[in-house]
């Protein structure tokens, strides 16, 4: 849950910028501008029934706002949603129906909660849905409120366009995303008086446009400040794993495979995400940092816990971390509640299952094929014993003490026979 800021008078940018958490800013007037209470506002698409940990940088973004006595605006883009943000992106987004984009624009505003207070307050965060002041405007309402104040020349320019008209292409309906998500930033600053945008690097176009927006429209000045987007220093996609995202709901990623896949993190990434995903102090963060070897371990293990506490709670932290000591500690017990496990029946023991199948039922391979090429490289095990066969028959002999454990690298499933 949220703590205080370790010092009210900690200037926003200065608390990012300590973390490496800037990206760009619009002016060198912005520290200024953060030096007093204001209200700033992140954007988030309801795309899906939850966030991934790509939405990590801005929400924790949103928390520091907080912390250092600013309000946070949450805004979840219910009206941005119909249209697609071609931001980063190099297809058109599937569209969603409106009750999906609804639902699941309640269940973002909820797993907010996990970073931010929502009070009455004057730092309290607030959840806005864009929807409730673009989605009764007419077309021709939008063309004459803002049209003449875009230039399609200017638009061509920013990078969220232009790098969809040199791959594959970008349609009238995604062009008009930068003109709704401008529009966002000047109804925010009539009705709410916010004056300061952050979101990540690939929104810069987006925050520019309602910066200019608003002051030919409003004569206001406005600012603007993104956060990079996360990369693995591999070179690899942040944020996914072997089964695809990682996602914060526990339902779409077990609590336990999210503290894994913060344990497993590269060495050489341990202090950027110590940074932007921690509100550890920056000695700790750098103290952390140079453990080198095996003693990075600790802070890969120190990585993992901050995280899953601060998005399952501390006691679903401890679960996770008593867990995995005990699995890949002396003990090689692999019988705690957070460990990925399903029950399967004796009957289906009896009459010998396939491991292909088990290996897909437990999500430790995507489809049969996938299946067999680890068991070809000798890559599954069952308990402690390499399996070499692609037709292997799981039976009464691969159970012991009423389960049956498979294993492929680093990952385990515990199946407990009933």
């Amino acid at each position: 849950m949220l703590l205080a800021c370790p010092s009210m008078s900690d200037n926003l940018y200065d608390v990012l910028s300590a973390r490496k958490m800037i990206a760009q800013s619009t002016d060198e007037a912005i520290h200024d501008r953060l030096s007093s209470p204001c209200s700033i506002y992140i954007g988030f698409d309801p795309t899906a029934d939850s966030l991934h940990i790509g939405s990590l940088v801005p929400m924790i973004g949103l928390a520091h706002i907080q912390r250092c006595d600013h309000k946070p605006l949450v805004v979840v883009g219910g009206a941005t949603a119909m249209i697609g943000d071609p931001s980063g992106k190099t297809e058109a987004r599937k569209m969603l129906s409106l009750d999906d984009i609804r639902s699941n624009a309640d269940a973002i505003g909820k797993q907010m909660s996990c970073v931010l207070d929502f009070n009455d307050g004057p730092t309290g965060a607030e959840l806005l849905n864009n929807a409730d002041w673009l989605n009764d405007k007419t077309w021709i309402d939008i063309l004459r409120e803002v049209g003449p104040h875009f230039s399609v020349n200017r638009m061509l320019t920013m990078d969220s366009v232009k790098g969809r008209l040199e791959g594959h292409g970008i349609s009238f309906l995604e062009f008009n995303y930068m003109v709704m998500q401008a529009y966002d930033f000047l109804h925010l600053n009539k009705t709410k008086n916010c004056t300061v945008q952050m979101g990540g690097q690939d929104q810069w176009g987006n925050i520019v446009m309602g910066i200019e927006l608003s002051r030919r429209i409003a004569d206001v000045h406005l600012a603007g400040l993104t956060m990079p987007l996360v990369t693995k220093s591999d070179g690899g996609k942040f944020g996914k794993s072997e089964k695809g995202n990682v996602w914060l709901s526990p339902e779409r990623t077990p609590i336990y495979e999210f503290y894994q896949f913060w344990r497993n993190v590269a060495d050489a990434d341990v202090g950027t995400f110590l940074n932007y995903f921690t509100f550890l102090p920056i000695d700790e963060v750098a103290r952390l940092s140079a453990l080198k070897d095996k003693a990075i371990n600790e802070a890969k293990e120190v990585l993992a816990f901050e995280v899953t506490k601060l998005v399952h709670g501390e006691q679903a932290a401890e679960q996770a971390q008593s867990d995995a000591r005990k699995a890949f500690g002396d003990q090689h017990d692999t019988s705690g509640d957070s460990i990925p496990h399903a029950a399967i029946s004796s009957d289906e023991i009896d009459q010998e299952i396939g491991l292909l199948t088990l290996l897909v039922r437990a999500e430790l391979a995507q489809s049969n094929s996938q299946a067999r090429q680890l068991i070809k490289g000798r890559g599954v095990r069952i308990n402690d014993e390499v399996i070499e066969d692609p037709h292997y028959k799981v039976s009464g002999k691969d159970v012991k003490d009423g389960v049956v454990l498979i294993k492929t690298g680093k990952k385990f499933f515990r199946y407990d026979v009933s």
